[in-house]
């Protein structure tokens, strides 16, 4: 099972780097490139705790739907989501947050296992592991870039 840890130093209140980091608009605005839409549960707006919501996205080729539910929530502090359905044997994503010196720490972790055994312990070796990093990193770049930009920043979560 691939662990992923991604740590963000970002110059922002830790509740609105929080807040961004659950609003189903930004995450939107983080995958354009893989023209990720929610498709059912939460569409718009910020994600709670029992919420969920089913992404449709292309990635690696293939046109997926993938549903996740939070099921952890400390605002401002602590979040999880789990798969419910999609393409992976399973999956679970903290999001952890920290202040330090006055900004916000932002530590992803991402634990997932692949389907289809050892084929797919052999993709996460190949290139599913750096895939699913750089999807993350993408991820909490736009983050960082928007919580660090009040007038960025209220328009997603105002």
């Amino acid at each position: 099972m691939p662990r992923l840890k991604l740590q963000t130093v970002i110059n922002a209140p830790i509740a609105v780097v929080f807040d961004l980091s659950r609003s189903v608009d930004l995450h939107k605005i983080s995958t354009t490139h893989t023209n990720e839409r929610a498709v059912a549960g939460k569409t718009e707006g910020l994600m709670d705790l029992n919420d969920s919501v089913t992404w449709q996205a292309r990635h690696l080729g293939i046109t997926q739907r993938l549903s996740s539910k939070i099921t952890t929530f400390n605002r401002p502090y602590f979040f999880a989501d789990e798969m419910v359905q999609g393409a992976f044997k399973n999956f679970r994503h903290e999001h952890i947050f920290t202040e330090e010196n006055g900004q916000a720490v932002m530590t992803d972790i991402f634990d997932y296992t692949s389907p289809f055994g050892m084929l797919g312990r052999l993709a996460d070796s190949l290139f599913l592991s750096r895939y699913m990093y750089k999807l993350l990193a993408e991820r909490n770049r736009i983050v960082k870039a928007f919580a660090e930009d009040p007038d960025k920043y209220k328009k997603i979560l105002l």
